[in-house]
């Protein structure tokens, strides 16, 4: 054949090459298999045979693609080939095999990949990609995929860890860590800084810091979003460019959850309302958005919630959660726990289902079947201490003190800056009758409240001042049971504890008035009744008040 023919046809081969380029930006997969199995049969050339095989998988005929691919000497060369097959066995959900065709490797706890045999294979670059993604990265995280639906868990985990200590752009593997709580805030920090950034990536490092767990001090975590501003005012040009990427959805969805780790529902749940509005099928928004209005009691919302997700994502593992999330919101437990269930089957990784149905079986003190969903929970999600705070509250309800301590303490390991975790320690160590033990946790749970008190924290306060009464400590009782007045004036709990304490202070006349105040609120209390009789007594005993001017 003469050079010009020759060259006239590459130029034809070329020009089929570019349709099929075409057809799969459009979307138009039928005729990308059509022309990609011409330009395959007329060069027999490995690359052509890869982009029909990619034609296949897009046009989902995975068997047909893996036979493609494995029926190819170069499959065991090239690891695009190898790939790709395995990502047609990821979708057959033939895991096993799977594995096998991505090869023998090992994987240590900190993700580092030895022994690999992969080391002559041939790679064949991308054409027109500036950066992409190490495809080593990208083959760790499919058998870290292969493994989690395996339920091994921990090669799943050691095998996202070597995907993004592979290539730092694999944000997928550091979402499967994160969002399936694999890891502990701790051991989190520790992989983000053992990642190779390049220079340009350094906003990329902050931001992956903004969406680690929120474990830290108020301080640390304020800290992380304000530099990953100034990272991205200092590599972005544009005043225009620096506002929409501070005021980022993703970023923006970090700062709702942490709004909510500090129980901060009300402003979290305007934040997440605003996001929703921007950008309404977010779904890590909705999920906090969801959290906020169940801890608002905001059934309203959650039923229309619940209602969209169900009809846009029937088959997600959230839109069932959230129908549950409504029926536990107004106390239709058994229904709630139906839907609860369900999106566990969907997804056995979505962690908020587990505690849901957990807390559904806890609401109708179902102890035994509440513990089972929270030590699957523990078991399946080592990063998340609200199993392990919940398993400490259903033994403090039996009664359990000593393992409800072991269990609380077990949580603060996890989590030491959770708030709610050292209050169950303070109510724990108040029934052991440990009171000075209990005020200190009390305390320490104030302190690690980031933001002003409010209504929320009000029993917590009203725990320390009854741990002081019990110390005696009559004036530091009093000060809390006033502080607790301002945060709450309809706790019966605070006038009665408040009348006890100037009771037994001798100040008979404020006891009666606080006895009154506490009966107004509840006029049949046994213990208001029967102590303002005795006050009442006591008053008469010593004489008329003579602070009190008689007319």
């Amino acid at each position: 054949m003469k050079l010009s023919q020759l060259t006239m046809r590459e130029e034809e081969i070329e020009k089929i090459r570019g349709v099929v380029r075409d057809c799969v930006s459009k979307h138009l997969y039928s005729s990308a298999i059509f022309f990609a199995d011409k330009v395959a049969a007329l060069t027999n050339d490995p690359a052509d045979i890869y982009m029909q095989a990619q034609a296949l998988f897009l046009g989902r005929h995975y068997r047909r693609a893996f036979h493609l691919l494995n029926a190819s000497k170069i499959v065991l060369r090239d690891l695009r080939f190898r790939y790709l097959a395995a990502k047609c066995l990821e979708e057959l959900k033939e895991w096993d095999q799977c594995l096998l065709m991505l090869g023998d490797a090992k994987v240590d706890e900190d993700g580092n990949v030895y022994d690999a045999k992969d080391g002559n294979l041939i790679y064949f670059d991308k054409d027109g990609e500036d950066r992409e993604i190490n495809i080593s990265s990208a083959i760790c995280f499919l058998r870290g995929k292969a493994y989690g639906a395996l339920q091994n868990r921990s090669q799943a985990r050691q095998w996202y860890k070597a995907a993004i200590k592979a290539d730092p752009l694999c944000y997928e593997a550091l979402e499967c860590l994160i969002e399936s709580h694999m890891l502990t805030s701790e051991e989190e920090s520790n992989l983000l800084s053992s990642l190779q950034f390049s220079p340009e990536d350094g906003w990329l490092s902050s931001f992956y810091s903004c969406l680690i767990k929120k474990y830290d001090t108020e301080s640390t975590v304020e800290a992380r979003f304000k530099k990953l501003e100034n990272e991205i005012s200092g590599s972005v040009s544009g005043s225009s460019m620096i506002s929409t990427l501070v005021n980022n959805t993703d970023l923006l969805a970090c700062k709702a959850e942490y709004y909510h780790q500090c129980c901060q529902y009300q402003k979290c749940f305007e934040l997440t309302a605003g996001l929703l509005e921007k950008d309404p099928f977010h779904l890590k928004v909705t999920l906090v958005h969801l959290a906020a209005a169940m801890e608002l009691g905001n059934s309203n919302e959650l039923y229309l919630m619940a209602c969209n997700l169900v009809k846009d994502y029937p088959s997600k593992a959230l839109s069932w959660f959230a129908v549950g999330c409504y029926y536990y919101s107004i106390k239709k437990y058994a229904e709630a726990r139906r839907y609860f269930s369900k999106a566990t089957n969907i997804d056995g990784s979505f962690s908020p289902a587990w505690i849901g149905y957990g807390n559904s079986f806890a609401s109708q003190e179902e102890g035994d079947q509440a513990m089972s969903a929270y030590r699957t929970a523990a078991r399946l999600f080592p990063g998340c201490h609200l199993p392990t705070l919940y398993i400490g509250m259903e033994y403090m309800r039996t009664h359990s003190y000593k393992l409800a301590d072991q269990f609380f303490m077990q949580a603060k390991a996890i989590c030491p800056s959770d708030p709610l975790v050292y209050n169950e320690l303070g109510v724990v160590a108040y029934h052991m009758e440990e009171y000075g033990k209990a005020v200190r946790w009390f305390e320490k749970t104030l302190a690690h409240i980031p933001s002003v008190l409010t209504e929320i924290w009000e029993a917590t306060v009203v725990n320390l001042a009854h741990a002081y009464r019990k110390l005696r400590k009559y004036r530091e009782a009093i000060s809390y049971y006033e502080r607790a007045l301002t945060l709450s004036t309809k706790s019966l709990s605070t006038y009665s504890g408040l009348a006890y304490t100037y009771h037994l202070q001798g100040n008979f006349s404020a006891a009666i008035s606080h006895y009154h105040k506490a009966l107004w609120l509840k006029p049949d209390d046994q213990f208001c009744t029967e102590m303002l009789n005795v006050a009442l007594m006591d008053e008469c005993q010593t004489g008329v008040d003579s602070t009190v001017e008689l007319c």
